[in-house]
């Protein structure tokens, strides 16, 4: 069964300790070897950069880990193709992985949004305007104020709109999703799950939720033991869980996978990584319909793409 996963930060790790092999790396839990096992079709790779460095060492570390997702993904891997524009994904053949750039957080371009528009040019196709903390386009999670946008942030996402590039309210403050919601096109989320199962500021409330869907997006299921149960214990029960209460809500057509594989330390039990996929999807078959099944793990993201183009 294909498999559509939102966000993984194997390009972090590579970036980290650039000896590190993304074809067949222990430490990469969705590398090259493992993403083939677990029937991964398009992967996102996302772009992060770490908290203590200044904006322009920032704006380095991102041209530095594109540098490597096309050297150490791309080139080194023939049936890996970047995907630059949205109808890539359908163009895709038997065998074939699509690789997906996104940006986790604008602190790296400061109040520069040119270098934005750089990173659209080198096939960026989502953007979360946050990490946890605040920057000069808005407030992440972690910032006690809760402010939401600044005017620097409604622009970019307005710019967003203009490149049909996703803006990721993941990470963000309620403040700040509920005014992402008011003027983005392609809001999604890209790796949170349900706040009503597992209290923590990192998940959506259900009226989060269903407002996000209602405005065309989506929402990546993320495999954080953190965010199913609040602690670092969790199992495919927990999984089922989240998606069932998703179910219940009605928008069962826009549940995805979101792992947040080489983000996390911590795991679900038989879910350890990419390569684990096919046995999660044994473990899904019990509790839902092949149908449903399928719409979770590809079928929802490639109508929503099918929307798109």
């Amino acid at each position: 069964m294909k498999i559509f996963d939102a966000h993984c930060d194997a390009l972090l790790k590579l970036w980290e300790k650039e000896e590190r092999n993304f074809t067949n790396s222990t430490e990469i839990d969705a590398n090259y070897e493992r993403l083939v096992s677990g029937g991964v079709k398009v992967q996102c790779f996302a772009l992060f950069a770490e908290p203590d460095l200044t904006i322009e060492e920032k704006y380095q570390s991102i041209l530095k880990q594109i540098e490597l997702f096309q050297t150490d993904v791309i080139k080194k891997h023939h049936n890996v193709k970047h995907i630059k524009d949205w109808q890539d994904i359908l163009k895709l053949n038997d065998g074939e992985i699509g690789a997906i750039l996104t940006l986790e957080g604008v602190d790296c371009i400061g109040d520069n949004l040119t270098k934005l528009k750089i990173f659209y040019q080198l096939g960026v196709k989502s953007v979360g305007l946050t990490w946890n903390q605040a920057n000069l386009c808005a407030d992440g999670v972690g910032e006690p104020r809760g402010a939401g946008l600044t005017l620097l942030g409604k622009e970019l996402v307005l710019l967003n709109n203009e490149n049909k590039v996703w803006t990721d309210v993941a990470h963000l403050s309620e403040k700040g999703f509920w005014e992402v919601l008011d003027i983005a096109d392609y809001p999604v989320a890209t790796h949170c799950n349900a706040r009503a199962l597992c209290d923590h500021r990192r998940n959506l409330t259900d009226e989060q939720i269903l407002a996000l869907v209602k405005s065309g997006g989506w929402v990546g299921l993320v495999w954080h033991p953190i965010f199913l149960t609040g602690t670092e214990h969790a199992s495919i029960t927990d999984c089922v869980r989240h998606i069932d209460h998703l179910c219940s809500l009605g928008v069962k057509d826009h549940i995805l996978f979101g792992s947040d594989f080489d983000g996390i330390s911590v795991f679900v039990k038989g879910l350890e990584d990419a390569s684990k996929y096919p046995f999660f999807i044994e473990e899904l078959l019990k509790h839902f319909s092949e149908d449903d099944v399928r719409r979770f793990a590809y079928g929802n993201f490639e109508n929503y793409i099918n929307r798109l183009v």
